[in-house]
């Protein structure tokens, strides 16, 4: 069982790492061919959109024709559409091959998802949660230094991440792994949900809003104020990295603290630093550095704090469902993010990215501070564990140590535990 889940792991990885490299080479190219940067944004909020839609429509393909003829499908569509950009640089078209790209990813991530959780035991299953989404960010990061294999502005970056999206399906197709329960398209209720935390919705939002920015966009920045391909790629891995690395401690000391409390702290540093980011690219480009850790463990702190703090005012046999509208708001988040940093950065120039990001956050943190004011935290009883996690497939919640097993899942109830709202 071991080997299964390693070789699983492993492919999920390599598929992330072509990810995380195909959008810093279309932020790259798209400078290149003069696009705008709302052009830009347009292009990367399709991948979400895509992403979105595919979270509705893959479970009713994989339903009809099984997992495995499905998880082909895809894998097939997804290694083509890296090759595809190269032929015609128009962002009519990288449009449409983002869209379709995004929906084949999330139908690839549920796949994989599935046979993670078929396969995990419930002993092992927080520790395999921990360990996927680990290598999820690792490998993003791993991802944007490959920018500098090759010729960074030919052929071969999308030939690269072709490459490694068919290399990341030898270790899967593989491994001889029963065929999971049939995945069904999420179902929650984004007023319910509202109802039971409007702070988590917020966070969940605003997370979206700036990761969309942040993977579509920081290459185009990073250009402009004067990094090299090596700067770039440095620059978003070590952002990524911070995020994973600082997640825990921030989440950690939220567990003995109002969770809003820590979140609108966490927005008004981040706010602080990408505002000292906008002045120093105008300054000292070398110095944006080391703040990116700073930065990226701030920004990426925001989803897991939004979902810890849902979390903890819902009862747990609802998690999954509550959860997985989180991610749905955060990817329509992620799809509009970009537009409006592209429409920011055109009208106030590409260092303007970061003066988005401090907008958000700071709007974030006035929200957080009018609810923290408008109903009582959440009692240290009733409060969970903060766990790290990521934007992925619902699948994945699954996979959560604070969700009940099937066979200790309660009947669905109340949408909450006496929240009011929070």
């Amino acid at each position: 069982m071991l080997w299964r889940l390693s070789t699983l792991l492993l492919g999920s990885g390599v598929l992330v790492l072509g990810v995380g490299l195909l959008f810093s080479v279309l932020g790259l190219r798209a400078g290149v061919a003069n696009f705008s940067s709302v052009t830009l944004g347009l292009v990367t909020a399709a991948y979400f959109a895509g992403f979105v839609a595919g979270t509705f429509a893959c479970p009713v393909l994989i339903s009809k024709v099984g997992h495995i003829r499905a998880f082909a499908a895809m894998a097939s569509l997804a290694s083509t559409m890296p090759i595809l950009h190269a032929f015609w640089i128009d962002p009519w078209f990288w449009g449409l091959l983002r869209l379709v790209t995004g929906m084949c990813m999330v139908g690839l991530y549920i796949t994989i998802e599935s046979w993670l959780n078929a396969l995990a035991p419930n002993a092992l299953r927080g520790r395999l949660f921990a360990v996927y989404m680990t290598i999820n960010f690792v490998a993003m990061a791993l991802g944007q230094w490959l920018l500098l294999v090759g010729d960074r502005l030919g052929f071969v970056p999308f030939a690269l991440v072709s490459v490694l999206f068919s290399f990341a399906l030898l270790p899967i197709t593989m491994t001889k792994v029963a065929e999971p329960a049939v995945v069904e398209a999420p179902r929650f209720s984004l007023r319910k949900l509202y109802d039971a935390s409007p702070m988590g919705m917020a966070a969940a939002f605003a997370s979206g809003l700036i990761t969309g920015a942040f993977y579509g966009m920081t290459a185009v920045f990073g250009k402009s104020v004067g990094f090299t391909d090596a700067g770039i790629a440095t620059f978003m891995a070590t952002a990524i990295l911070g995020g994973a690395a600082l997640q825990w401690p921030v989440g950690h000391y939220s567990d003995s603290h109002d969770r809003r409390l820590v979140l609108l702290w966490v927005c008004i540093l981040g706010a602080g630093v990408t505002g000292m980011a906008f002045v120093l690219a105008n300054v000292s480009v070398d110095s944006l550095l080391p703040l990116s850790l700073l930065l990226g463990g701030l920004i990426f702190s925001i989803y897991g704090l939004g979902v810890a703090h849902v979390n903890d005012v819902i009862d747990s046999s609802r998690l999954v469902e509550f959860t997985g509208g989180l991610l749905l708001i955060h990817g329509v988040g992620a799809a509009i993010g970009p537009v409006l940093a592209g429409a920011v950065m055109d009208v106030a120039g590409p260092a303007s990215l970061m003066l988005f990001y401090a907008a958000v956050m700071a709007t974030l943190a006035a929200y957080a501070f009018k609810r923290i004011h408008a109903a009582a935290p959440v009692p240290a009883e009733l409060k969970g564990d903060f766990v790290a996690v990521g934007a992925g497939s619902q699948v994945v919640l699954q996979m959560d140590p604070r969700a009940p097993a099937e066979d200790e899942a309660e009947p669905s109830g109340g949408a909450s535990q006496g929240s009011g709202g929070r």
